[in-house]
């Protein structure tokens, strides 16, 4: 069965997930605490987050758990020191799981309460209908959240049952585990040497492993009469005799110190569980409290001074090196039992009736059999060994050597070995590739029970995962990868494609950097992707110059209309280098999950644009004319031609523009005029020789601006077709 508890760290959760875990089912775990601060006995699958936090429904639906057990009034999550602020937070929580658990789940749920929410002096036992009679704000929390569970029992039809843990006690390992009457017996009497007793309070004491059996009992069975139980060990005791118990365990000169309370005989009845279940306590109180007393005895600093509880060194070494004693054990094991084969062949060498049985050969293939190829190998190098050592109590070491006899005894031992070891790992692999498999298609039968079972929306998603997988890493690799194959001038067009396909949206703009206020618009799939403009101060973008700042994905909650849907950021040395901006989004896509799909494609992406960016600097001396801004005829047409490129498919607009001037005015117009045009222009020369202007993101209506701010200057150009130019190479 799938189990998930619910609650902190403490010595009752740890036992149960051991309970748990020893009769063979899968435990989940939902701590509270989202900063991982306690420590757990391993599980299944731990979940740490809120129980207040957004995703309670999705960890219920994916847990799909048979029993879910709230550790309640156990829940170390709660400190109860402000008592009036923890009841709000506990109530609260309760409700929320509750809430989220009619809704993702409609199997067992078993809520832990304590004997807490009775006090006074009652003649006979505590039977489930009393009435609470508890004092203080914890019993009123403990008793509140009983009725919440009743009445989400009642009103919504569920499987709720409360348990209460009369006077749960165990032997604590640290100061803060002490949270029972017998444990600040102990402390006490270690601390001030007298213990102090209530004088005629009487109650029973429930050890916690026979806790942990009554809850198992109530998990393990399908059917149960009542929706509330008593777990009492139904061994009545009164504090002072507990008190006396504990000066006798603890064996110091102490005192006890008797004192009246309100406080009488407050004893729950277990009969109705014990009597449906058939099972009843089997601690012995006195035993116990001697390994209670002995353990805090031992450990006196760890109680006192709060010093942290250290371990024999001899534990310290096994655990620290468990993994070396478990490699090496097989190989000591087989020197050990090296020793009696070895003996056994000397006694049969010339032996009239076992001259032909060869123990060696039964101690290769024993270990064989038992471990392996691996181990086989070893024992057949010892065997070797003691076979060449007891040849030579007859003949030399050279004799031996020479013998054929020798070596055809030795490849004998090792190709049986070999083999035998060989074949029992294939089996051994093929009985676990067979366990696994087994075991995915146990799960698989059960994940497809609960899908069946489960809501239309896990049912849609699941079958959109399973058949179209448009959101899994695979998927987005093998789109980005294409990058790699495009040419550098070629790359950032591409990337406008990429993101197209991902983010499934036909508006995608990507705009350089040019300083830490402005970006021009470099390439853009649409005119919304245009709309804001070929050069924008996105500094003055207050919300989404944020979140570039902290490498954050900008997500237009609000809907402006100024501003795109989404945007992030491509880094390079800490400092933004292009912004990928996105329209046309649906509403169910602009969520945090879909901020982080763009994060991952952002970066999948990023590495081969800032490659390119890096491939283009380091080949300047090269693309450029020395000591100008003219690039060279072949840089300069592979520009042109990947501008053309993405022309034609609407990432772009740009013209060319030629210049009718002489070759030897060429450094001229470059000093002159190079610093009138953008960054995001080009000066170059054409295979035909002559020079032109590529003018991006502009059309020809906005390179008239260009054309006569060159012809001021005495320089005649005209627009012309880049196919036509790229043609007449």
């Amino acid at each position: 069965m799938n189990i998930l508890l619910v609650g902190g760290s403490c010595s009752l959760m740890d036992s149960m997930i051991l309970k748990l875990r020893k009769e063979g089912h899968r435990v989940f775990l939902l701590t509270g605490d989202k900063y991982r601060h306690n420590k757990y006995q391993k599980v299944f699958e731990r979940y740490d987050f809120a129980y207040d936090c957004e995703n309670l429904n999705d960890i219920l639906e994916s847990v799909n758990a048979d029993v879910t057990v709230l550790m309640g009034a156990f829940d170390t999550n709660y400190r109860w020191n402000g008592e009036e602020r923890e009841t709000v937070h506990f109530i609260s929580h309760l409700v929320n799981i509750l809430v989220a658990y009619s809704m993702a789940n409609k199997k067992r749920l078993i809520f832990l309460s304590s004997d807490e929410i009775y006090n006074g002096n009652y003649k006979d036992d505590i039977e489930e209908e009393e009435k609470f009679s508890g004092i203080g704000i914890r019993a009123d929390a403990l008793s509140q959240a009983e009725e919440i569970c009743e009445n989400f029992r009642i009103n919504r039809g569920l499987d709720i049952v409360t348990l209460r843990l009369d006077h749960l006690y165990s032997i604590p390992k640290e100061k803060k585990d002490i949270n029972n009457i017998c444990a600040r017996m102990c402390l006490d009497c270690l601390r001030d040497g007298h213990i102090k007793a209530k004088a005629d309070h009487v109650f029973s004491l429930l050890y916690e492993k026979d806790a942990v059996e009554y809850i198992y009992q109530l998990i393990k069975n399908t059917k149960h009469e009542r929706s509330r139980y008593n777990l009492s060990s139904n061994d009545v005791i009164s504090e002072v005799e507990l008190a006396a118990k504990v000066q006798e365990a603890m064996g110091t000169e102490s005192n006890i110190a008797v004192f009246s309370d309100s406080n009488g005989r407050c004893v729950l009845s277990g009969r109705r569980f014990e009597q449906e279940y058939g099972v009843h306590a089997f601690g012995n109180l006195e035993k116990n409290i001697k390994d209670m007393a002995a353990y805090m005895q031992r450990h006196k600093n760890v109680f006192l001074n709060e010093d942290e509880l250290k371990l024999p060194w001899w534990k310290v070494l096994i655990e620290k090196w468990r993994w070396l004693i478990k490699v090496l054990f097989p190989f000591f094991e087989n020197m050990v039992c090296f020793i009696p084969f070895f003996m056994m062949n000397n006694r049969t060498v010339g032996s009239e009736y076992f001259a032909n049985l060869d123990p060696f050969l039964l101690y290769v293939l024993l270990f064989a059999i038992v471990y392996g190829q691996q181990q086989a190998t070893f024992s057949a190098i010892l065997a070797v060994a003691g076979y060449m050592f007891r040849q030579m109590y007859t003949r030399s070491g050279f004799e031996v050597l020479v013998d054929y006899n020798t070596y055809v005894w030795i490849a004998q031992l090792f190709i049986l070995g070999l083999v035998v070891g060989y074949m029992r790992d294939q089996i051994r692999t093929m009985r676990l590739e067979s366990q696994e498999l087994e075991e995915h298609l146990s799960r698989q039968i059960t994940d497809i029970r609960d899908i069946n079972e489960s809501n239309v929306r896990v049912k849609e998603i699941m079958e959109q995962q399973l058949i179209d997988h448009k959101d899994s890493i695979g998927k987005i690799y093998s789109i980005t990868a294409g990058l790699e194959q495009r040419m550098p001038d070629e790359v950032i067009f591409y990337a406008v494609e990429m993101l197209e396909k991902l983010m499934q949206t036909k508006d995608v703009a990507l705009y350089n950097v040019v300083n830490r206020d402005y970006a021009r618009i470099f390439s853009a799939s649409s005119d919304k992707a245009r709309s804001l403009g070929n050069s924008i101060r996105y500094k003055e973008m207050t919300e989404i110059y944020d979140a570039l700042t902290e490498q954050k994905v900008y997500i237009n909650k609000n809907m402006d209309e100024r501003y795109p849907l989404m945007a992030r950021g491509i880094y390079e040395g800490g400092g933004v280098q292009m912004i990928i901006m996105l329209w046309g989004l649906s509403w169910e896509k602009m969520t945090l999950g879909q901020a982080n799909f763009l994060t991952v494609v952002s970066y999948l992406i990023q590495n081969a644009m800032l490659r390119a960016q890096r491939y283009m600097q380091a080949l300047e001396d090269q693309r450029y004319s020395r000591d100008s801004e003219i690039l060279e005829p072949d840089a300069f047409e592979s520009l042109v031609q990947a501008y053309m490129n993405a022309e034609s498919k609407n990432l772009v607009e740009c013209v060319l523009v030629k210049v009718d001037i002489p070759k030897e005015q060429y450094r001229e117009i470059d000093e002159h005029m190079s610093g009138q045009l953008r960054d995001s222009d080009y000066l170059g020369i054409m295979p035909d020789g002559n020079l032109y202007i590529l003018l991006t993101n502009t059309t020809r209506e906005s390179a008239v601006i260009v054309q006569e701010r060159f012809e001021k200057n005495g320089y005649k150009t005209e627009c012309v077709e880049k196919m036509a130019v790229c043609h007449k190479e």
